[in-house]
């Protein structure tokens, strides 16, 4: 995979309390190629969410490596981890966490005032279909519209990777399938290479390709001979 935007290889995670030792991830090799819709599957305790803050520079591994493009991530200090996470990721988490004082407009123009390349919050909310709510604040929005601008926020900066963690498991399934066609559309339109973690296999059906982990590891890849719409997923 020569246009492999990530690329891991014996990715261990170990986190330490006292004498006790849990292994949350145990020798991960991945690859992800530029502009892929990858959906993560797994049990709550199976290495996700430590697996994506790793590529994301959220967290750091215990041993192995993880790269991003040229760049290798596991050699950078903290100082190198948060410009990596400034420039090139976006995140959507489970919970917004918007500004409830500021407008959904600016809460999406906090990241663009930091961004090296940022679209307009205008054009970031177009993307995700909230032209109409720009001026509204986090209160005056439904939970979906409320994760919506949490994707415009995340992808105002023009990020090569979006990185999603539970981005529908706080909503009902109509809500979190306007969320997921926001996300599909962001992945077409701006290329940027997307992994969402979700508890719902249903949405392994617009992925490119889907991962599932257990027990620190990737147990299983399958690749999709063609993609589903949101829309066309039910759950």
């Amino acid at each position: 995979m020569s246009n492999s935007i990530f690329r891991t290889k014996g990715l261990t995670k170990v986190y330490r309390s006292g004498a006790q030792e849990v292994h949350a991830l145990r020798g991960v090799d991945f690859r992800a190629a530029r502009g892929e819709f990858i959906v993560i599957l797994g049990p709550s305790g199976s290495g996700k969410s430590t697996f994506l803050n790793i590529v994301g520079g959220l967290d750091t591994a215990t041993a192995g490596e993880a790269w991003f493009g040229d760049h290798q991530l596991t050699a950078l200090d903290e100082r190198g981890l948060t410009q990596y996470r400034r420039d090139h990721v976006g995140f959507v988490f489970q919970f917004y966490n918007l500004v409830p004082s500021l407008t959904a407009r600016e809460n999406v123009a906090l990241v663009t005032e930091i961004a090296r390349h940022p679209m307009s919050p205008d054009d970031a909310l177009a993307l995700v279909g909230l032209t109409d709510r720009r001026d509204h604040f986090p209160a005056q929005l439904s939970g979906g519209e409320q994760q919506r601008v949490a994707i415009a926020r995340a992808i105002a900066k023009n990020p090569e990777v979006l990185l999603c963690d539970e981005p529908t498991g706080a909503l009902d399934s109509a809500t979190g399938i306007k969320v997921l066609e926001a996300l599909a559309e962001v992945n077409r339109s701006v290329g940027a290479t997307t992994l969402v973690i979700t508890h719902n296999a249903a949405i392994r059906e617009i992925a490119d390709r889907v991962l599932r982990f257990a027990d620190g590891r990737i147990v299983e890849e399958t690749t999709n001979a063609t993609k589903k719409s949101p829309a066309e997923v039910s759950w």
